[in-house]
């Protein structure tokens, strides 16, 4: 009986990490796509359009371009560790999806399943760490090639990270304080239950959204690819599907801080004005995926916010970029956390 619980779990979490990887990897395909068709309604003109009703495989035909041209691995490059970095890069953009509450539960097989492969008690911990890891496909990609725009491009990602990281787990501390915990899911569950973070931090929002486009490597912070300045930046050298794996983790990235942000300061999958207490013995099923639809939704709100930004706002300059996150971001961090602080110690939890 023990043996037959145990092996229901394993399925129950392999099924939804399936569902999940494979769901990114969708959307982070289309979001190919809609960047195209975004950057075509800014600058009025249509986008793709021609492969496909309406342009819609057009991701296909880019996947397919991508497998089909030559592979190619410089001569006096370091072989093993220019593998290694994109696929560092694409696994650890996936990873972070582990710990996100994409929806409350549901009832299958007579078996309450939670719409999320980890709760761990750290979760925004576990998230952080991931992230960090990140930057060493990055370092490790630009320092295999043996090319000096590649090295170029990976020191300055190394520097923008590490830079942008501080701001945004100083505005994090805020969040925590007036959360008090570290788990997503108690989180998600708090705003349900009350009100929405960013009421109560709008400015540790702003800061950790800044972050965001930093830690994703999105213009106006795309520094560390430069095309004007370093052809390429940190993937000049890379070709085919290994150059796929560093794009394609862009937009996971993308995808998955879309899903954190609407999960810390945004309700998560929380629908607002609707009483999901109230209606949770008549809709059954239909309530989890009204949630799971609804976090979807905001996801999908961040991710027109990074495609806006990114076809409106030119490059920083990196001096700019370093002036930004040391003394304007951080200080500003801390100052919202002390001010939380003295909040929270005046007016009480």
């Amino acid at each position: 009986m023990f043996l037959s619980i145990e092996l229901a779990l394993i399925i129950e979490k392999l099924a939804l990490i399936v569902i999940v990887v494979m769901g990114s990897l969708v959307i982070a395909m289309y979001t190919t796509f809609a960047e195209r068709k975004v950057a075509g309604w800014l600058q009025d003109r249509p986008g793709p359009n021609r492969a496909g009703p309406f342009g819609m495989l057009q991701p296909l035909a880019d996947g397919l371009k991508l497998f089909f041209k030559e592979e190619i691995i410089p001569n006096f490059s370091s072989k093993l560790l220019f593998i290694m970095g994109p696929a560092l890069a694409m696994m650890t953009a996936i990873m972070t999806s582990a710990v996100i509450p994409w929806g409350d539960t549901v009832e299958l097989f007579g078996r309450t399943i939670p719409l999320q492969i980890a709760d761990v008690n750290i979760g925004i911990l576990y998230v952080f760490g991931v992230v960090s890891l990140g930057v060493y496909g990055i370092m490790i990609g630009s320092w295999a090639s043996n090319n000096k725009y590649s090295l170029m491009g990976g020191l300055r990602a190394a520097s923008q990270i590490i830079s942008y990281e501080l701001a945004m787990g100083i505005s994090l501390i805020a969040l925590l304080m007036v959360t008090g915990s570290l788990s997503l899911k108690d989180m998600v569950q708090q705003q349900q239950a009350g009100h929405w973070n960013i009421i109560y931090q709008p400015l540790g929002f702003l800061i950790f959204i800044i972050c965001a486009f930093a830690e994703c490597n999105r213009t106006p912070f795309d520094l560390a690819e430069a095309e004007s300045e370093l052809i390429g930046g940190y993937h000049t050298e890379y070709s085919s599907m290994k150059l796929g794996f560093y794009l394609f983790a862009e937009y996971i990235n993308m995808f998955i801080s879309s899903a954190v942000m609407a999960s810390l300061y945004f309700g998560g999958y929380d629908l607002p004005f609707f009483d999901e207490a109230a209606h949770a013995t008549d809709m059954g099923n239909w309530l989890a995926l009204i949630g799971v639809g609804t976090l979807l939704i905001k996801i999908i709100f961040f991710i027109f916010v990074f495609m806006w930004v990114r076809w409106t706002i030119p490059r920083f300059r990196y001096d700019q970029l370093m002036h930004l996150g040391w003394r304007i971001l951080i200080p500003l961090a801390i100052f919202n956390m002390l001010a939380t602080g003295a909040g929270i110690l005046y007016f009480g939890k």
